[in-house]
């Protein structure tokens, strides 16, 4: 699952530099269907993230083990300081009233239940907003997975209560992520495997092979065949298959120490890396480099080293020891 994380983070900013960049690299399929389809490793983010969330709390808030304070302190004490950081530099950037009332909305963490939660302050963190409403739900999520059964009953009807949405409720605007009805069908997938996770753990071990030709021949199909009238189902197929197949794989490709140092810092360089392509877009690369296609490797490679050295750098340094401080100063945190 380290893998996942960590090249779905490194997918994104792909393409956020493609969509971003005035010179765009020369048009192919790759970076015409391929590169652009990464934005949706935001919807294996949240079946990655309902998975993680069910292996560390499902079963203590089924069983009343953990406190609803201790639950939302640690949700609010991963996500909220590396977030703020970057909510208070792009206020210090564009101080403004609007840029103002957007950043308080931020810092709450609930601005997702806004009715127009269209905030550019950290323009990618609607991510974190959507998510952030699945924790406030959690409670509620693992009453309706508490079994099996009733875990597939959930499914089907959240389908269909998205369809509703998209069909009905959403203005004509299509499929909208970051309504959490919109994105339940993610959060429920991720649910419902880790309710099968040791059946999946156990048989992918021995039919790997199997669990990865079905997920190659998934994501292949997402690409040759139209798709228009299959709802959400192609994407969600595709990262289900990944998902399971990571669950039960010893491979070197998802269980490497590269993948697994991206994936511990996959939020952090997911939230930081826009501002280092523009950092990246103020060196005016495209004065030394008049290949299109290279301009657009370097200013990613460019993006990248610097969001991982920041997150690097926040994480493990600075955090670490501004943690270090109010523990010794009997402040807290």
């Amino acid at each position: 699952m380290d893998g996942l994380r960590a090249y779905a983070a490194v997918g994104i900013v792909l393409m956020h530099v493609q969509a971003n960049l005035v010179i765009k690299p020369s048009d192919n399929f790759l970076t015409s269907s391929v590169i652009p389809w990464f934005t949706n490793f935001t919807l294996l983010f949240m079946i990655i993230s309902a998975f993680s969330m069910c292996c560390g709390y499902y079963e203590r808030v089924k069983s009343g083990a953990i406190t609803p304070a201790k639950f939302y302190v640690k949700r609010y004490h991963r996500t909220w300081p590396f977030f703020a950081m970057m909510v208070m530099i792009s206020f210090a950037m564009e101080p403004s009233w609007n840029t103002f009332c957007q950043s308080f909305a931020d810092l709450t963490m609930c601005f997702n239940l806004l009715p127009n939660p269209n905030i550019e302050v950290v323009g990618v963190g609607w991510f974190l907003g959507t998510v952030f409403t699945f924790y406030m739900l959690f409670p509620f999520f693992t009453f309706l997975l508490d079994n099996k059964k009733r875990g597939w009953m959930v499914l089907l009807l959240s389908l269909v209560f998205c369809f509703i949405a998209i069909e009905q409720f959403n203005n004509g605007g299509g499929f909208n992520r970051v309504n959490i009805i919109n994105s339940a069908p993610y959060f429920i997938v991720g649910g419902m495997i880790y309710l099968y996770r040791r059946g999946i753990k156990c048989w992918v071990e021995k039919h790997w092979m199997i669990a990865l030709a079905s997920g190659l021949v998934l994501t292949v199909l997402r690409f040759v065949v139209d798709i228009k009238g299959l709802f959400i189902l192609p994407d969600l197929l595709v990262f289900a298959a990944w998902l399971i197949y990571a669950i039960g794989s010893k491979d070197i490709v998802l269980n490497n120490k590269v993948a697994k140092y991206l994936s511990g810092i996959s939020m952090e360089i997911y939230l930081c890396h826009m501002m280092f392509y523009r950092v990246a877009i103020m060196l005016h690369l495209d004065k030394f480099i008049h290949n299109n296609d290279m301009l657009y490797v370097v200013t990613c490679i460019a993006t990248l080293i610097g969001a991982i050295c920041f997150s690097h750098v926040i994480k493990y340094y600075v955090f670490k020891l501004l943690k270090k401080a109010c523990t010794k100063g009997n402040f807290g945190i």
